[in-house]
């Protein structure tokens, strides 16, 4: 995989407590496992700058969410979030999750 200049953010809401998912662990990871990066959101549920100049193709990003509820004393029924999604050259991609116990969803965002 040849590095292409894409950089890489993310943004964790908890849905369920309507407001940012602060402290979960995120990891970014090639389909093989190699870990690329790793960070934890901040108080404002964003990981603003998790990766840059990365390769193209397939990447996933893996979010801690077991460990999050734990830590606040709930339960879920995803202790991970594992999102799989395709590196475009040169361009910038931010992949939000919307969490909540029992649901989550993703979308490419700006």
């Amino acid at each position: 995989m040849a590095a292409t200049g894409a950089s890489l953010s993310t943004h964790v809401l908890d849905t369920a407590g309507g407001r940012p998912a602060a402290g979960v662990a995120v990891r970014l990871e090639a389909t093989d496992g190699t870990v690329l990066a790793e960070g934890v959101t901040d108080t404002d549920g964003r990981v603003g700058a998790l990766a840059a100049d990365l390769p193209t193709g397939d990447l996933r990003l893996r979010f801690d969410t077991g460990a999050w509820y734990a830590a606040r004393g709930e339960v879920t029924f995803y202790p991970e979030v594992a999102v799989t999604f395709t590196v475009a050259a040169g361009e910038h991609h931010h992949v939000p999750l919307l969490l909540s116990p029992y649901g989550y969803s993703t979308y490419r965002g700006s």
